[in-house]
């Protein structure tokens, strides 16, 4: 590997890497395999980095998470593996944080949590491919042509998906209710 390829790594890859570390932690549901997801999918960028041809490098390089994501799943867990939250997650919420709860009151702060928390147990509930357009979209701030060229799929598909997705989050949190 030259120089030129080192540099163009660091300019293509390393500004996506909390990006990239995001949609791994969603799409493997824990914080220790999304690690070992970006780790990889940053061992593929390098690798590939002569071959990429300009354009939307955060594009590329969610692409390259994504399918190390599904490649990384297939040969560590079986299909009907439930995955249970990150055990950060849930220590975060037994734990309270005086920096975000400096301001509330303690209550708030409480309903805060818990809203969140089902918020993030819909979005973990909904079937991967809805999953993977809902984050990429509303937590990851992508357009749909730059979901259609990650997900390799039509742009109606991209946006047919979303709907159903924020259909079924808003069903599941109406029903929590």
């Amino acid at each position: 590997m030259d120089r030129e390829d080192r540099a163009r790594f660091a300019n293509v890859v390393m500004p996506h890497l909390d990006d990239a570390y995001g949609l791994a932690r969603w799409v493997t549901g824990n914080r220790a395999d999304a690690e070992d997801v970006v780790q990889e999918a940053c061992l593929r960028a390098l690798r590939g980095i002569a071959g990429f041809a300009g354009g939307n490098g955060r594009a590329w390089v969610l692409a390259i998470v994504r399918n190390t994501a599904y490649d990384w799943l297939r040969k560590n867990r079986s299909p009907t593996v439930v995955h249970v939250d990150d055990l950060e997650a849930v220590e975060r919420l037994q734990i309270p944080d005086d920096a975000a709860s400096a301001g509330d009151n303690p209550e708030a702060a409480l309903i805060a949590r818990a809203d969140e928390t089902r918020l993030e147990a819909a979005i973990a509930a909904l079937p991967t491919v809805f999953r993977e357009t809902l984050v990429l979209r509303d937590v990851q701030g992508l357009d749909y042509r730059e979901i259609a060229t990650i997900t390799g799929v039509p742009m109606g598909t991209v946006m047919s998906r979303l709907a159903r997705a924020r259909g079924r989050v808003i069903a599941t949190l109406g029903a929590d209710k």
